[in-house]
């Protein structure tokens, strides 16, 4: 893990900051956050940065947000071109209070991004919309790139840490982005009590619902509010996840201690 400090680093924490914008990296406590904003890339997160939800394994701050700031599409299109990458993620808060979850407010994003950044690749990490397929679709219209929603854990473990989200709604977008031509994506958290069976058990889910990359990384518990950490898995185990994953037929697998959902996202592109 490389130290949150450096040119780069201060480059990008300055252009987030003058910008009004806000990302996971530090909102959800990324361990990654010296080597990607050093890299100068960053994971932005639009709609705010107060979620409707409280899932027990995240350190975004849950509660009533604000109304949406309409200017900020445009700001994060500006950001990207000053930042200069190639390759932008982008995520959101959970917007249970928006008639359509926030939906169309993703699509001008995207739509912002790539207009004002001629050739540049998207990945979109997004909520469940609340299964509501309509809004699903606005997201794939705006053509990014690859689209990652996360089912987080197991099966079993998912009432216990996600509030509103269930394992299988989330099958249903995963299979939902797949049948409509996106690149679909998604990831799980170790440590949480599952099992190595569980966890193969999900990527043949995966698969299945038409997944194309998978990511696996272990929890770590963001406060004490937060569920305990079950166990600290081994480096080694997590490579036997790499390479079963990659057998079961996924195109690209990331399994690693410190793996969180957009670790080597340009890689994942096509």
């Amino acid at each position: 893990m490389q130290r949150a400090s450096g040119p780069n680093y201060a480059r990008v924490k300055g252009l987030v900051e003058r910008n009004k914008l806000h990302t996971i990296c530090t909102s959800g406590n990324c361990p990654n956050i010296g080597e990607c904003w050093n890299a100068g890339t960053a994971t932005f997160m639009i709609l705010g940065n107060i979620c409707t939800r409280a899932c027990k394994f995240c350190a975004v701050a849950t509660g009533k947000p604000l109304a949406p700031d309409h200017e900020e599409p445009a700001r994060l299109a500006e950001s990207v071109k000053l930042m200069n990458i190639r390759h932008c993620v982008i995520t959101s808060v959970d917007r249970d209070d928006l008639p359509d979850s926030g939906a169309r407010f993703w699509a001008e994003t995207i739509t912002k991004v790539k207009e004002l950044n001629p050739g540049i690749t998207i990945e979109t990490l997004i909520p469940d919309f609340n299964g509501v397929k309509k809004d699903i679709m606005k997201v794939i219209e705006a053509g990014p790139e690859v689209i990652s929603h996360n089912l987080e854990t197991v099966e079993r473990l998912t009432p216990v840490i996600r509030t509103k989200a269930k394992y299988r709604k989330s099958l249903d977008v995963i299979r939902f982005l797949s049948e409509n031509g996106a690149r679909s994506k998604s990831g799980i958290m170790a440590g949480l009590g599952e099992t190595d069976q569980e966890i193969y058990q999900t990527m043949d889910d995966l698969l299945q619902a038409g997944c194309k990359i998978f990511t696996i990384g272990q929890y770590l518990r963001p406060g004490h509010d937060h569920m305990n950490v079950a166990e600290y898995i081994k480096p080694e185990k997590f490579e036997e996840y790499h390479l079963v994953g990659l057998n079961k037929g996924f195109e690209f697998v990331e399994s690693h201690p410190l793996v969180r959902s957009s670790f080597h996202a340009e890689k994942h592109a096509g």
